[in-house]
């Protein structure tokens, strides 16, 4: 493949460049991604077997009108991917710091009936914006129920298990050998009482584990009433949506927290809300083990949802440990090669 010669040879030379960018022209988009071959992961995949990061561009990078705004975003890239840390967490109030953060999604791979998953875990976020690894592990246990696991894909016991105990040892590598006082692990859909176990097995010397639900796609919708000019009715609706933040708690262990809304502080003209458009929906956050205030809970999302050092966005509709976990989901559902090995988050942007 010429792609893999390419990188070969680039390999050789390894320690004279960061980063490698590469063009894909519009016009080559009937066959750069089809049904069956993505031209961009099997990059990806290939940068990672030669430790090799790389910067894909379209068509629109030399088009796009606002230079400004199209320098930051090339220029973060391309930080990051040379080994950067942007940014990071700033101190939460209540949240131990050595507090670490997993995501995990899961992608079917290969023939629809067999039912075969391949779970990525995004490494150990941590506190200091550091950790950023995945782990791409290939599930042995079958999942019996296909249709069951398209509603909700899950882990047995034994690959909860091993896909936490290989996080956590990547967080014990760059603590050294420490493990965090508290993790809390994301995913999208609910926890079975096999995964809870695995877990609570692999991380048997963390004190504090949360294992949260972070469901994106709730029926859920809000209005934000404002003071009226009349006295009847009082109240009226805002021009603008739910303020980002805002947390509506639905019971002990569930709660609905806008994460996309109104943020006024970053505007002169007091009301802001990215995109401009539609109803946010809320963030649906049920905790299926773990003890503790929701609101803690609330708090971390909506601080990992500034996380993506991928885009220039004030906030991503869902945390950043849930945002790597698919990106990567999709990545190695294309590329067998790549499961039972870590890699850098770097190498995958």
């Amino acid at each position: 493949m010429a792609m893999e010669a390419a990188l070969r040879q680039l390999s050789l030379v390894r320690d004279q460049f960061d980063v490698v960018l590469v063009h894909f022209p519009d016009s080559w988009a009937p066959v750069t991604r089809t049904r069956s071959f993505d031209a961009h992961d099997v990059l990806k995949a290939l940068g990672a077997k030669y430790n090799i990061p790389s910067q894909v561009l379209n068509d629109r990078v030399f088009s796009f009108n606002h230079t400004a705004s199209r320098a930051w975003r090339l220029a973060l890239a391309l930080y990051v991917k040379a080994t950067g840390t942007p940014w990071k967490l700033a101190p939460l109030k209540g949240v131990p710091d050595d507090t670490a953060y997993i995501g995990l999604a899961y992608a079917l791979r290969g023939d629809q009936r067999d039912a075969h998953y391949v779970t990525c875990c995004s490494q150990v976020f941590d506190m200091d914006g550091g950790g950023m690894q995945f782990v791409a592990f290939e599930a042995r246990d079958p999942v019996a129920d296909v249709a069951e696991a398209r509603r909700n894909p899950f882990l047995s016991r034994d690959d909860m298990r091993a896909v936490l105990a290989r996080s956590l040892a990547l967080y014990q590598r760059r603590n050294g050998g420490n493990s965090p006082k508290r993790m809390v692990i994301h995913k999208t859909t609910g926890f079975k009482r096999d995964e809870i176990e695995g877990a609570f097995d692999a991380l048997s010397g963390v004190p504090e584990i949360e294992c949260i639900e972070v469901g994106a796609a709730s029926c859920w919708r809000g209005v934000w009433l404002i003071k009226s000019d009349r006295n009847d009715p009082p109240s009226k609706p805002s021009g603008f949506p739910v303020p980002r933040g805002t947390m509506v708690i639905r019971s002990g262990r569930s709660a609905l927290v806008w994460v996309a809304g109104n943020a006024p502080t970053v505007s002169a003209k007091s009301d802001y809300y990215q995109g401009g458009k539609s109803i946010p929906k809320p963030l649906q956050l049920i905790r299926h083990a773990g003890s503790g205030p929701l609101e803690l809970s609330a708090h971390e999302a909506l601080a990992l949802t500034k996380m993506d050092w991928n885009n220039d966005a004030l906030y991503d509709p869902v945390p950043v440990s849930i945002r790597y976990s698919q990106r990567l989901a999709r990545t190695i559902a294309n590329v067998p090669e790549l499961p039972g090995s870590v890699y850098p988050y770097r190498l995958f942007m």
